[in-house]
């Protein structure tokens, strides 16, 4: 399948560098970028054809990756009715429904995808909902792309694509926060800042791994680490009584009405 991304920002350059990265032909790759200096930066560290015409980029694609801002596909979707021949439209653009693209471009084959910035490090999850004009095949093929750069999970309802963007999505945010606090905490203890970023990242990258190892829940792998009158449950204690989980659902909740909002405000006929 031939591949076009159009806009070579961050997420569709590990897309880029995850496919060829799985063994996929580089030939089979082009971008449309209308930045000079991206362009010529896709074409050094990965030796794919980078244009800044947007026919030039679509013409022989099979699949069409729309890898630009929100704000900016609607003006893209438009100019890209006339070059369109029945190619898949992956759009990864935050909060725009699959319905909208497909009302804007005239064409039902749309995959909306929702992947997130561990993307950059291969270690991404991306949720996918596929019109009902998707072919069986065109799944597959969405699913090999965005695989390319971590997990997969389709979704049967475009409307959970607002809390896979408030779990998923957002959630590399809150999980930096969490660091972050807990750098501000051993640096309250007595550890200097580069101590503290260590002890903070290696605590969380071993206890993310050690859960992504295990079948058990997580309430069991955290009462092994809970001793009775221990620190943990102390520590515990305090973040019970200060309500830590609530708040942490509560803000998920917060963010997926910001992303139901969106998907209105950016579907919205001017």
């Amino acid at each position: 399948m031939n591949i076009c991304f159009i806009g070579g920002g961050n997420m569709a350059t590990a897309l880029i560098g995850g496919l060829l990265g799985k063994g996929f032909p580089v030939g089979q790759i082009g971008v449309v970028e209308i930045n000079a200096d991206n362009r010529s930066r896709l074409q050094r560290d990965f030796k794919v054809r980078a244009v800044d015409s947007l026919a030039e980029g679509v013409a022989g694609s099979d699949h069409i990756v729309l890898a630009v801002k929100p704000q900016q596909l609607r003006e893209v979707a438009q100019q890209l009715v006339p070059l369109l021949d029945g190619q898949l439209l992956i759009s990864i653009a935050a909060g725009i429904r699959a319905v909208d693209l497909a009302r804007w471009t005239d064409s039902p084959a749309v995959v909306r995808a929702m992947p997130n910035t561990p993307a950059l490090v291969q270690s991404g999850m991306t949720g996918l909902y596929a019109l009902t004009a998707v072919s069986d095949t065109q799944r597959v093929q969405a699913q090999e792309i965005m695989a390319a750069v971590g997990e997969t999970l389709w979704l049967q309802d475009e409307a959970m694509l607002d809390a896979v963007t408030a779990i998923s999505g957002s959630g590399p945010a809150y999980v930096f926060y969490f660091i972050g606090a807990l750098q501000q905490a051993a640096q309250e203890l007595g550890f200097n800042a580069a101590e503290a970023r260590r002890l903070s990242l290696a605590t969380f990258l071993g206890a993310a791994k050690l859960a992504a190892d295990s079948d058990e829940d997580v309430s069991v792998l955290r009462a092994r680490v809970t001793s009775k009158n221990g620190t943990t449950e102390r520590a515990l204690l305090s973040m019970a009584a200060n309500h830590v989980a609530e708040h942490i659902a509560q803000a998920a909740h917060t963010a997926a009405e910001r992303a139901r909002e969106m998907g209105d405000e950016l579907g919205a006929e001017p």
